[in-house]
C-alpha cells in the first residue's frame, strides 16, 4: 500500500501548552483509521496540523508528498474535512451552499445534486440552512467533505446527530470510498461504532501516542482476558462449575448461566472442555475485549503511580 499521511515526531506547543508530543505514524491508502482519544488528547490538533491550518512547532508531515503548511500546498484540494461542529450560512439554501463549495474545489455544478441525494437532503436542497436541524447540517458537512471523491478524508466526530439509520448510510459511504482507495481517518468518541469500521486505531493521551494498531494487534499487546458465558441447566450448575474451576474464578449469572474471565493462554482450553461435553453445557457465548476496554486499559497504562 502507498502511504498518504506521514507524521514524524511532531510536537505542536500552544504557549506553554503542548497539545501534541512527538507523536509518528503512517496512513496508507484504501485504509480506515480511528483516532480516539478524551477531549484535550491531541486529536483535532493532528487533523489541522494535516490540513495545513497550523504548522507544527518541531516535526515533519507530509500528505500526499507535499507540506501542507506550505504556501503551495496543491494536494489541499485531494482533502476532505469535516469539522466537530460544522457552521454554514444560515441565509443560504443547502445547494446554494454546496455549489460554493464546488467552486472552492474546482468541481462542476452537476457534482451538487447528486451529492446532496447521497446524504439524504435532496428534498431540502432548496431549504435555507437556518430551518435546519443539527443532523442535517452534519449531513451537509459530509457532503461539502466528499466534494471530489477526495483521497484522503479527515472526519471530527462525524456522526454527531445523525439517527442509527443516517449513521448507517454514512459508514456505507465511507466504505465505499475506501474499497476506491482513499485514507479514511476519523476521530470519534463513539467507540463502539468504530470497533466494527475501523482496520487499525491510534489511541491519544495529553498529546502522545500511547497506542497504535489493529484490534488483534492490540488485543494480543493487552493481554486483557475474554469473557466466555456458559448456560446450563439449573442442575447442572455445580457440576459444571466444578469441572471449569482449576480454569480460573467463575461467576453465576441469570441463575443457569457460568461466567469467566478467562486469560488469553486459558481461552482455548476453556472453550475445548465446554464443547467436549454437549448435554452439559447448551449455549456458548465469548466476548473478546472490546475497543472500549483497550482504550481504558492503554490510558491507565500511561498513568504514572504517585
Amino acid at each position: 500500500m502507498t502511504g498518504t499521511v506521514e507524521i514524524g515526531n511532531v510536537t505542536k506547543r500552544f504557549g506553554k501548552v503542548e497539545a501534541v508530543r512527538d507523536v509518528s505514524f503512517e496512513l496508507q491508502e484504501a485504509t480506515t483509521v480511528a483516532l480516539v482519544g478524551h477531549n484535550g488528547a491531541g486529536k483535532t490538533t493532528l487533523l489541522k496540523l494535516m490540513l495545513g491550518l497550523i504548522r507544527p512547532t518541531s516535526g515533519s508531515i507530509r500528505v500526499l508528498g507535499e507540506d501542507p503548511a506550505a504556501g503551495q500546498f496543491a494536494a489541499r484540494r485531494f482533502l476532505g474535512y469535516l469539522p466537530e461542529n460544522v457552521s454554514f450560512n444560515s441565509a443560504l439554501t443547502g445547494r446554494e451552499t454546496l455549489t460554493f463549495y464546488a467552486r472552492l474545489k474546482r468541481e462542476g455544478s452537476g457534482t451538487v445534486a447528486p451529492l446532496l441525494e447521497r446524504v439524504g437532503l435532496g428534498a431540502a436542497a432548496d431549504r435555507r440552512i437556518g430551518t435546519y436541524s443539527k443532523g442535517m447540517r452534519q449531513r451537509l458537512g459530509l457532503a461539502q467533505a466528499l466534494l471530489g471523491e477526495p483521497r484522503i478524508l479527515l472526519l471530527d466526530e462525524p456522526t454527531s446527530g445523525l439517527d442509527p439509520a443516517l449513521r448507517r448510510s454514512f459508514y456505507e459511504i465511507i466504505e465505499e470510498l475506501r474499497r476506491q482507495g482513499a485514507t479514511i481517518l476519523l476521530s470519534s468518541h463513539a467507540l463502539t461504532e468504530l470497533e466494527e469500521r475501523a482496520g487499525r486505531v491510534v489511541i491519544m493521551n495529553r498529546g502522545l501516542k500511547v497506542a497504535d494498531g489493529s484490534l488483534d494487534e492490540l488485543r494480543r499487546i493487552a493481554r486483557l482476558p475474554t469473557r466466555i458465558r456458559l448456560k446450563v441447566t439449573a442442575s447442572d450448575l455445580a457440576e459444571a462449575q466444578n469441572r471449569f474451576a482449576s480454569l480460573g474464578e467463575w461467576r453465576r449469572v441469570n441463575g443457569h448461566q457460568l461466567e469467566i474471565d478467562a486469560a488469553p493462554d486459558r481461552k482455548i482450553e476453556v472453550l475445548r472442555r465446554a464443547s467436549a461435553d454437549d448435554s452439559l453445557v447448551e449455549d456458548i457465548d465469548v466476548a473478546a475485549p472490546t475497543l472500549d476496554e483497550l482504550y481504558a486499559h492503554f490510558l491507565r497504562s500511561q498513568e504514572v503511580p504517585r
